[in-house]
């Protein structure tokens, strides 16, 4: 199922800019390609939604925003992420310095150009030279060669292209990998309604794809996210070609929607793994050790559920990454087909 439509398409919508919190000219993008495959697209506030014929038969999600940085002042850029969160983060929770420590490692002589966020339009080129955490705002500072005319509230992303290397795509795959996939549907016949979210990176996707079930949804509401998920390693992402999960750091799924997908892997003969299992397993050795355990994950499948009293459910599935957040994340060609066959024959099940 792993067609050259899809990797052109994914090569083309790639190398379009999709910040945090600066997604409009993504959204253009992807209302174009949507529109050309026969769905009809609408536009909220944070949201692409797109619908076939049957718009209650399937419903998939998938966030289209990618980290990129914010300029905040002449010649200040700050990790767009942090600050669209902290501006509006409602539990007032701030980015942890562990995490940022982290970050400054990942973005070294990346080359960057700035955008106008509604169009897309260029609006220049540098290098990141240096990144630090300023311990006055808790963020991150990135200083950048080739930018000293951007203004205050340009969004500016990394250079990205797709790669293919020894059987895997390359790039800063997070999430634009499944929802090139969503948008493949559709030329395949996709019949229900796919949903495209902005801040997903920043914790806020959720909300806006919550308003949309609270306009237009059904007493009952089953939702799958797809997404990728991070791994250690290129041979721990060999393990399995598809993550699926019972639960996250905020509530648990919907039980018949995660068996559904495990029966569907057996079906199909793909291999499989519970990432809460994974963590859970793993934060067992790591207690045992001393260390501090790692959390189940936050995602937008488990803060729906939270937040919604009822009225949205479901699950999630996920392609197994290497490389999480940077521009050399990578996941196997057989965990995207094994994804897409699978996307196909969910769509049949509902």
């Amino acid at each position: 199922m792993l067609t050259n439509e899809y990797t052109d398409l994914l090569k083309a919508i790639i190398r379009q800019p999709s910040v945090v919190g600066a997604e409009h000219s993504f959204f253009r993008v992807l209302q174009r390609e949507l529109e050309e495959r026969g769905a009809k697209v609408t536009w909220y506030e944070g949201l692409l939604v797109a619908q076939g014929s049957k718009p209650y038969s399937t419903m998939l999600s998938a966030h289209i925003d990618r980290h990129g940085l914010i300029c905040t002042g002449p010649n200040e850029f700050q990790y767009a992420a942090f600050i669209s969160a902290n501006r509006t983060d409602l539990l007032n929770n701030s980015v942890s310095e562990e995490l940022m420590t982290k970050i400054t490692e990942r973005f070294q002589s990346v080359p960057v150009f700035a955008y106008e966020p509604w169009s897309g339009a260029y609006r220049g080129n540098g290098l990141i030279k240096k990144s630090y955490v300023c311990e006055f705002r808790n963020n991150l500072i990135f200083e950048i060669e080739g930018l000293d005319n951007v203004v205050a509230g340009t969004p500016v992303a990394f250079e990205d292209k797709l790669k293919i290397n020894n059987g895997r795509l390359e790039g800063q795959l997070d999430n634009v990998l499944t929802a090139a996939a969503i948008v493949h549907l559709f030329s395949l016949g996709f019949e229900g309604t796919a949903f495209f979210t902005a801040q997903e990176e920043a914790g806020k996707s959720w909300r806006y794809l919550l308003e949309w079930f609270r306009r237009f949804g059904r007493s009952t509401n089953r939702l799958f996210v797809v997404d990728t998920s991070p791994f250690p390693s290129i041979e721990a992402t060999n393990q399995q070609l598809l993550v699926l999960r019972e639960k996250d750091a905020n509530a648990s799924f919907n039980k018949e929607a995660t068996k559904l997908i495990e029966d569907l892997c057996r079906q199909e003969n793909i291999s499989f793994i519970y990432k809460d299992r994974y963590v859970e397993e793993d934060n067992k050795k790591l207690i045992s050790a001393g260390d501090k355990p790692h959390s189940l994950g936050s995602t937008e499948m488990g803060r729906i559920i939270a937040a919604s009293n009822g009225l949205v459910d479901g699950t999630t599935l996920q392609i197994p990454t290497s490389g999480y957040h940077t521009m050399e994340e990578s996941a196997s060609w057989e965990s995207v087909d094994a994804f897409i066959r699978l996307l196909i024959l969910l769509s049949k099940e509902n």
